[in-house]
């Protein structure tokens, strides 16, 4: 007997999905959609609402906004990006998150649309973590997912807002988690610690990846590296006096965009970054205190492509 695929999750995505094509497409109000459906107003409601949270509806704007498009071909143009996209930003809330998800979901949605496999490569973040949360649920077992980085502490914990299995349950893809933790306690321990096939098989994944997303990192005390207890006050004052202006994937850079040598990186287990050029590498990041960050990664072509705000667009042309 063949298994019944119509489960209760199933079958509450379809009255979600439903109840939001009679909402956001065709105008019924709440009550209409609780009539036509057989339902009560409050369970009308709660559909429409997840049919949101599941991103099962989304809204976008059709309209261009000129402005937004001027400064993304004008960071094209200055930092030889191959592609950028510029969110509007909200003038009382500059360094919003949300317009930047959204943004960012749209261009990976382009790459997973491809019936040919493809391989995504992700780092870790809030940024990133909001990118995929704003990705419609997508049926694409033809895709590899893989991350960048390990997603646990020297005390064997989690870090948080790991993105890359998020993805791969969204659309169905296999996935490859980082198989190390963030940091080595040392040198020898991590070339140990890569000889595993595991790591080899990650780390050989993310070089053929056919689109990275990535976050970036400020350093200064409000680093990810330092409140999430990867590098204490000392070494932030360390680094620091070795010019670090960012990380990406725990790999700190000067504001050159150079990969430091120093004796933290040389703990860092996470996968090389990809020459400058080779690989399309898309950062998703904004905000003022990022901003030196960004500059150095787009100078020293750390990433080659860009996806932020509006109003951190017009700090890094200023």
């Amino acid at each position: 007997m063949s298994q019944n695929r119509f489960t209760p999750e199933t079958t509450r995505l379809d009255d979600a999905a439903r109840a939001g094509w009679l909402y956001y497409v065709a105008g019924n109000t709440q009550d209409e959609i609780a009539r036509k459906m057989g339902v009560s107003r409050q369970t009308a409601q709660r559909l429409v609402a997840m049919a949101l949270s599941e991103r099962l509806v989304k809204v976008r704007l059709d309209h261009p906004i000129g402005r937004c498009m001027d400064l993304a071909a004008a960071l094209r143009d200055r930092f030889d990006l191959i592609t950028c996209e510029v969110a509007p930003s909200d003038p009382e809330a500059p360094d919003l998150l949300t317009g930047i998800a959204i943004a960012a979901a749209a261009e990976l949605e382009r790459v997973l649309k491809s019936p040919d496999r493809r391989i995504v490569s992700l780092g870790t973040g809030r940024n990133l973590r909001a990118t995929v949360e704003q990705l419609p649920r997508m049926a694409c077992p033809q895709h590899v997912v893989v991350s960048r980085l390990g997603n646990m502490m020297e005390d064997g914990s989690a870090t948080p807002y790991n993105a890359t299995i998020r993805l791969a349950e969204r659309i169905g893809a296999p996935h490859f988690p980082y198989p190390l933790p963030v940091l080595a306690r040392d040198a020898q321990e991590l070339a140990a610690m890569q000889q595993q096939q595991a790591a080899q098989n990650t780390i050989r994944l993310c070089a053929q990846a056919d689109l990275s997303l990535v976050g970036i990192g400020q350093m200064d005390m409000t680093a990810p590296l330092h409140v999430d207890g990867f590098l204490g006050r000392t070494e932030m004052e360390e680094l620091a006096r070795a010019g670090a202006v960012g990380e990406i994937t725990s790999w700190v850079y000067d504001a050159r965009g150079q990969i430091i040598d120093c004796a933290f990186n040389r703990r860092v287990a996470s996968a090389p970054l990809p020459p400058a050029g080779e690989r399309p590498v898309m950062a998703v990041a904004s905000g003022q205190a990022k901003l030196p960050a960004i500059r150095a990664a787009l100078t020293g072509r750390l990433i080659n492509g860009l996806i932020t705000s509006e109003a951190t667009a017009e700090r890094l042309l200023a």
